[in-house]
């Protein structure tokens, strides 16, 4: 196993860590417990000392399944990270209550890494007006957390604005070879090594839309090496930046353990022809998409509901990734029918604020009878 030291912490734990919100599950929802401890054990045999959790993760269950499943190994022979849910702190003392109450799910004195969890805009507005920095400090020198970090989800201002607020330990961002130019992305990979705080990166396979491509697209990774499966692909190229310390991936069998103990145990940076392939690829991948919308919603509200850049996103990641069923569930499943594209009334004012000049109303018209096919 390839082990990463973060230099100004002192510690070194494996490249891969295991993520634990996507643990098989039984037909009601919940944990399978047994099939989920065999993952963990195969993993942490095999070298695996990063266990990253998060207070919500299956409904709840998954710090208090770790802390029973943990208790047979020595505490100082993993690296145990848990996350504060900053959606459900409303007052201060939410702060002190929601961390005894993971130290007491988790069955643990401290947690070695700590992060306040998907950080935006308006969250870290939450975290300084509440003090839940000042507090988790206290923490901090008290023991209970070893090094303190957040994960983020917003734009490079904001995360450029939280990341040079105070000497972090580390941070936790989402990065893979299609995910360059959104949320901190290459802009904020470059600053975090400028400013010397490590890195876990989560969605390194994109939710595992990177293990699942087209078959017009896969084949340039297997016409490259057969051998090698297209989540390696992804894994390696994110382990291969220095500053990044920790590569996690949600293990829901042990085909994906497997897989991941290969790619990680003696682990082999990517070539320059092998980063060509890549870049390749996410160029293909880009090429796939509908349309141009960037997200931005200055077409939002619309006047009836619809949520165009939703409808958009869906559509585009549909013919980027080709994944069906995980399309039909963000359409039909995820999404209010009352903000699907089929309830567009073609009033155009959305057209006349769009930066990208899109025509919303056409695409908006195409999406629906495309989308709506997933569902015959």
């Amino acid at each position: 196993m390839e082990y990463r030291k973060f230099e100004k912490l002192g510690v070194s734990p494996s490249l891969l860590g295991f993520g634990c919100m996507r643990f098989p599950q039984n037909t009601d929802g919940t944990i399978n417990e047994k099939e989920a401890q065999k993952l963990l054990d195969t993993a942490i045999k095999a070298g695996v000392n990063y266990i990253d959790t998060a207070y919500p993760y299956h409904n709840g269950e998954s710090e208090p399944f770790l802390g029973r499943t943990l208790k047979k190994y020595p505490r100082e022979s993993f690296y145990l990270a848990t996350k504060l849910p900053m959606w459900d702190i409303k007052t201060s003392e939410d702060v002190k209550k929601i961390f005894y109450k993971q130290l007491e799910r988790l069955q643990t004195d401290y947690v070695d890494f700590y992060l306040i969890h998907c950080l935006d805009k308006e969250k870290w507005q939450q975290v300084l007006d509440l003090g839940v920095i000042p507090f988790l400090e206290d923490m901090k020198q008290q023991g209970k957390i070893r090094f303190l970090g957040f994960s983020f989800h917003d734009d490079f201002d904001t995360f450029k604005k939280i990341l040079t607020y105070r000497d972090w330990d580390f941070c936790q961002i989402q990065y893979n070879y299609i995910d360059t130019e959104i949320q901190a992305g290459d802009r904020g990979y470059e600053l975090t090594e400028e400013l010397g705080i490590p890195l876990v990166i989560m969605e390194p396979v994109k939710g595992g839309a990177l293990a699942s491509l087209p078959q017009e697209i896969s084949v340039r990774f297997t016409d490259f090496d057969p051998l090698c499966s297209l989540a390696s692909w992804a894994l390696r190229w994110v382990a291969s930046k220095p500053n990044v310390k920790v590569v996690l991936s949600g293990m829901s069998t042990m085909e994906q353990v497997k897989d991941n103990l290969d790619t990680f145990t003696d682990f082999t940076p990517l070539s320059l022809q092998e980063k060509e392939v890549v870049a390749d690829v996410a160029a293909a991948i880009r090429q796939r998409t509908k349309n141009g919308c960037t997200g931005c919603a200055y077409c939002m509200p619309c006047p009836f509901g619809v949520d165009i850049p939703g409808n958009f996103r869906i559509w585009n990641e549909w013919s980027m990734y080709g994944n069906d069923a995980k399309t039909k569930h963000a359409y039909f499943t995820d999404m209010k029918e009352s903000a699907r594209a089929d309830q567009c009334k073609k009033c155009g004012k959305c057209e006349t604020v769009c930066p990208q000049a899109l025509s919303i109303r056409e695409n908006l018209e195409t999406a629906a009878k495309e989308l709506g096919e997933l569902d015959k």
